[in-house]
């Protein structure tokens, strides 16, 4: 009786499951550096680990990510910001001429968010058309910061354009935040895009006394999180050059990581990768419509 029992119990059980048990593929882009933020090269499926709500995943490759990047750049064009305009002004050009260099085909929009967000350039690899935008970004004399309505509008322009692999790289000076946006539309809005979120706040943290500016921390600090991307705070804009350069080698040097999980009717809610080895650093967000049934 036992052994019947066992036998129905372990049909049923199949049966149950078996339309669920399709092993789905899913992709991620992610970046690895060492203590000193630079990429970690050669790396294969034995070196990371994918975890799904802390259940461990098969990686089943792992390959350079060479699909064109569409970067969205933010850039605080407000007067808070006048002080760091001339490191901006020096910084930003060469990131994105380093993001458009090689033959990738990425694209770089370049958007400023002193008053409303002003779009300087849409996507494009055009060098001329990037340098007359960059020669734009000057600090708007009596306007404010609306860093969160750059983050959202880019964020559902990336949407729309269904942008297959998009970053979003927003620097801003601590200060005031003008945007009448909840925290949680925000990242909301950016999660639906995909995008990755890199944020770089310069000067001295500025404290929190409106509903706005708590919105801004927030958004700042779960965005770059939730997204693989990567929140750093500079004291002074001295450095902006250095870190817009480490972070453009970061960017370019991405891995394309392919792991399966079972098919579910519920997806998970958070989804980890760490590489092995002493030091190494990896964050990566998953690849929008990336499942393909095997």
């Amino acid at each position: 009786m036992r052994i019947a029992t066992a036998f129905i119990l372990g049909a049923v059980t199949l049966a149950s499951v078996s339309p669920l048990a399709q092993a789905v593929h899913k992709a991620m882009y992610v970046s690895v550096v060492d203590q000193a933020g630079a990429p970690v090269p050669d790396l294969g499926p034995s070196d990371f680990i994918v975890r799904e709500d802390n259940v461990a995943r098969e990686v089943l490759s792992v390959v350079p990510a060479d699909e064109p990047m569409q970067v969205a750049v933010l850039v605080d064009t407000s007067e808070v910001a006048s002080a760091q305009t001339s490191y901006l002004r020096d910084a930003v050009p060469t990131f994105v001429n380093t993001l458009i260099s090689g033959g990738a085909g990425n694209q770089v929009a370049i958007v400023g968010f002193g008053e409303r967000p002003t779009i300087l350039v849409d996507y494009t690899s055009n060098r001329a058309d990037l340098k007359k935008a960059t020669d734009r970004i000057w600090a708007n004399p009596m306007s404010g910061p609306y860093l969160l309505d750059a983050i959202l509008e880019v964020s559902e322009g990336i949407t729309k354009r269904a942008a297959r692999r998009p970053v979003i790289v927003a620097i801003a000076a601590e200060g005031q935040e003008l945007s009448d946006r909840y925290h949680d539309q925000v990242l909301d809005q950016l999660r639906k895009s995909g995008a990755q979120l890199y944020v770089l706040m310069l000067g001295t943290p500025y404290t929190r006394t409106n509903e706005a500016a708590r919105s801004r921390e927030i958004v700042v600090s779960r965005g770059p999180d939730d997204s693989g991307g990567r929140l750093e705070h500079l004291l002074t804009a001295i450095g902006l050059s250095s870190r817009l350069k480490l972070l453009a080698d970061q960017l370019t040097h991405q891995y394309r990581i392919t792991y399966s999980r079972p098919e579910m009717l519920i997806p998970p809610e958070k989804v980890i990768v760490s590489a092995k080895g002493a030091g190494r650093t990896a964050r990566g967000a998953l690849i929008k419509d990336s499942q393909s049934p095997q």
